[in-house]
């Protein structure tokens, strides 16, 4: 009887094992909490998965979606950046004024502002790797010079831009980018609304951002070197790990995500703000964070940040939609970090 029940079992499908295997996919725990936030909020406000609100939460974040793969790999080398923001807005704000206010060539502006970003980036790494600092007094220390810096260029905002600088904020439809003759079947298959929803062109650029970052980390050998130091340095180094140098890149490639954020949010506000940034290091720590990645270092995954992202975005949005008063969104936001750091400590114990 036994073995017949066995057999039966061998011949079926082991849902037990299946869901277990599915559970252990890293971005699955924050998929699901992204969808019952969204199905949450929908039963309050029946719009809110409407197209053209989620294309606003999209074109809302993406900015902070991409400063947050900066964090991202730092944080899996078990650093932290709490400048992120601040280097983002000199950044922009160098941008804005060479373009605006000296007539510089706009592409010009924007090479130079990108090259001040990148040049925090890579400073932190050199302050972290060859004097051996941690990473959050380095960090702190150039959040306050970055953000010296940002009003020492311009105290006011900054317009009107190029449109160079403002490309990632114009919008596009299906119905603008589809050829003539599959337009109607494809207007068959999502429907006259969902062609004419807009969707900013940072959107695009974020999503193919992610993906290229989530290549090189599970792809590359570089990519292996960021887990691998973030678990154990030493052990790293004695594998023959350039440990030094992969940080100093990684540093300077998280400023190259903070530059990128920052182009897609010139786009967004259309206009140089020295104001900008100020609290988007404690955005891209909570989006890392509630996405899976392990404050420890050495663990997690870039499309769980993406989801994190997108996680702040719908609680923000549906807070908003509600009424929630702007003190009690960022009262909710910090207790969702909270609980996303104990779990994570909860499960480095368990291991």
């Amino acid at each position: 009887m036994a073995e017949n029940v066995k057999q039966k079992n061998d011949s079926g499908v082991d849902w037990r094992n299946l869901l277990q295997r599915v559970l252990s996919v890293p971005a699955i725990g924050p998929l699901l909490a992204l969808i019952a936030a969204a199905l949450f909020f929908y039963s309050q406000n029946p719009r809110f998965l409407e197209l053209n609100t989620i294309s606003i939460i999209l074109n809302q974040n993406s900015w902070i979606a991409v400063l947050a793969i900066g964090q991202t790999l730092i944080i899996l080398t078990a650093g932290i950046d709490l400048s992120n923001g601040s280097a983002m807005a000199v950044g922009m704000v160098v941008t804005a004024h060479l373009a605006v206010n000296q007539a510089m060539d706009p592409l010009l502006a924007l090479l130079i502002g990108f090259a001040v970003t990148i040049g925090f980036g890579i400073f932190n790494g050199l302050l972290v790797t060859q004097l051996d600092l941690p990473p959050f007094i380095v960090t702190l220390g150039t959040l306050n010079i970055a953000f010296a810096m940002t009003r020492l260029v311009s105290t006011t905002i900054i317009r009107p831009l190029p449109d160079l600088h403002t490309f990632f904020g114009n919008r596009f439809s299906f119905r603008d980018i589809l050829p003539d003759g599959i337009e109607p079947a494809f207007t068959n298959l999502i429907g006259e609304v969902a062609m004419d929803t807009r969707f900013a062109y940072g959107i695009v650029a974020t999503i193919v951002l992610y993906l290229i970052v989530w290549l090189i980390l599970r792809e590359t050998d570089f990519g292996r070197h960021i887990y691998a130091i973030g678990d154990d340095p030493e052990a790293a180094r004695l594998m023959g790990i350039p440990v030094n140098r992969v940080l100093v890149m990684v540093y300077g490639l998280a400023g190259l995500s903070y530059a990128l954020a920052g182009w897609l949010l010139l786009g967004r506000l259309t206009s140089g703000d020295p104001n900008v940034g100020q609290t988007a290091n404690l955005d891209t720590i909570t989006a890392v964070v509630i996405g899976g990645t392990s404050l420890f270092g050495g663990r997690g995954n870039i499309l769980g940040t993406l989801i994190g992202a997108l996680i702040v975005g719908v609680f923000i949005t549906g807070l908003q939609s509600i009424g929630v008063p702007i003190l009690y969104q960022r009262l909710i936001t910090g207790v969702l970090v909270i609980m996303a750091v104990a779990l994570d400590q909860f499960s480095q114990r368990i291991r």
